[in-house]
C-alpha cells in the first residue's frame, strides 16, 4: 500500500512564489538534489511534458524515497496552476493567501492521486481537485451565516452564469434573466442574492444614511425582555391587592414558592380539594377584573380619540 506523503512546504505558511501566465519560478531555499525541482520560466507546453515525464519516473520507480521526492518535484513544478485556481476566488471576504494553501493542498491530493496511465494530462485531472478543495473550504469555514445547502448551491449556479449572461447584454443580468437561464423561480434567485453577504456581513461601524452621523450598530433596536414585566406587574398589582389577605397567602404560596396543593392545604389546615376550588375561584376572580380594566381602558382610549 502507497504510504501517505505531503510534500515539505504543506503545513508550513510560505511567501507565494511569483507566478507567470505560462509558468513559474519557485526559489524555496533547496537544491534539486534534496528538495523540489527548481524551475524558471516554461511554457504549458514545456510544463506538461515535464510533469509527464516525472509521473513516468515516478511509476518506473520502486524507492519510496525517490518517488516521495518526484511527487515534490511535480508539486512544485505545477505551483502556478493552484494559484490560478486561487485566484478565481478573491473578493469572497477570505484572505487571498489563505485561499492559496488550500489551494496548494488541493494540488498535493491530485498529484498523490493521479496516474500516467490516464487518459487525460494532469491539468485536466488536477483543476477540479484544486477547485472541489476550495469550494469545500468556503463550504466549511467561510459562512458568517449559513444558508441552506441549496441557496449555497444555487449561489455557484449564479456565479457561473452571470459572466455569459454579462457579455450577452452588455450589462449586469436581472433577476428574470438569471431565472430564465438557470431555470428556477425569481424568488429564488432573489433569496439567493439576498443571502450573498452571508461571506461578508456588512460592518455595524458603518455610518448609516447619507449624513453618517450614526452607525449601523446604534440604530439596531436593543430588545429588552424587562417590559413584559413591567407590563405584568402593572396589570396584576391592583387587581391582586384588592384580594383578601388569605387569598394573596395563596396565591403567593402556589406560584411565588411553588408549593404543591397538598402542601398549601397542610399550611391551611383544610382539604387537598378546598385548596384546588380556592385556587380555581382566585383565577377566575383575577380573569374577570383584569377583562374588565382592560375594556374599560379601550373605551377610554376611545372617548379620547
Amino acid at each position: 500500500m502507497q504510504r501517505a506523503w505531503l510534500p515539505w512546504f504543506v503545513g508550513t505558511t510560505f511567501a507565494t512564489p511569483h507566478s507567470t501566465g505560462q509558468g513559474v519560478r519557485v526559489t524555496p531555499g533547496r537544491d534539486s538534489s534534496s528538495g523540489p525541482y527548481v524551475t524558471d520560466e516554461l511554457s504549458r507546453a514545456e510544463r506538461r511534458a515535464r510533469t509527464q515525464e516525472l509521473f513516468a519516473k515516478c511509476d518506473e520507480s520502486a524507492d519510496d524515497v525517490e518517488r516521495d521526492w518526484l511527487r515534490e518535484q511535480i508539486t512544485t513544478l505545477n505551483m502556478g496552476i493552484a494559484e490560478s485556481a486561487a485566484h478565481r476566488y478573491r473578493g469572497r471576504g477570505e484572505n487571498e493567501e489563505d485561499l492559496e494553501q488550500v489551494a496548494y493542498l488541493g494540488l498535493v491530493k491530485a498529484v498523490n492521486g493521479y496516474e500516467s496511465s490516464y487518459d487525460k494530462d494532469f491539468l485536466s485531472y488536477a483543476m477540479p481537485t484544486i477547485a472541489g478543495e476550495l469550494k469545500k473550504h468556503f463550504r466549511d469555514y467561510c459562512w458568517a451565516v449559513r444558508p441552506p445547502r441549496r441557496i449555497q448551491d444555487l449561489q455557484r449556479t449564479i456565479v457561473a452564469v452571470s459572466e455569459d449572461l454579462r457579455r450577452e447584454y452588455d450589462q449586469r443580468p436581472t433577476t428574470a434573466q438569471l431565472a430564465d437561464a438557470i431555470d428556477v423561480d425569481r424568488d429564488e434567485i432573489e433569496e439567493a442574492l439576498a443571502a450573498d453577504g452571508c461571506f461578508t456581513p456588512s460592518s455595524l461601524d458603518v455610518g448609516a444614511g447619507r449624513a453618517e452621523v450614526a452607525t449601523v450598530g446604534e440604530l439596531i433596536v436593543d430588545e429588552e425582555h424587562g417590559f413584559d414585566r413591567v407590563e405584568a406587574l402593572m396589570v396584576l398589582s391592583p387587581v391582586v391587592r384588592a384580594l383578601s389577605e388569605r387569598d394573596r397567602d395563596i396565591i403567593e404560596l402556589r406560584f411565588f414558592h411553588e408549593w404543591t396543593q397538598e402542601g398549601i392545604a397542610q399550611e391551611l389546615g383544610v382539604t387537598q380539594m378546598q385548596v384546588s376550588r380556592l385556587l380555581a375561584r382566585i383565577m377566575n376572580a383575577l380573569y374577570k377584573r383584569i377583562t374588565f380594566a382592560a375594556e374599560r381602558s379601550v373605551t377610554r382610549s376611545s372617548r379620547t380619540a
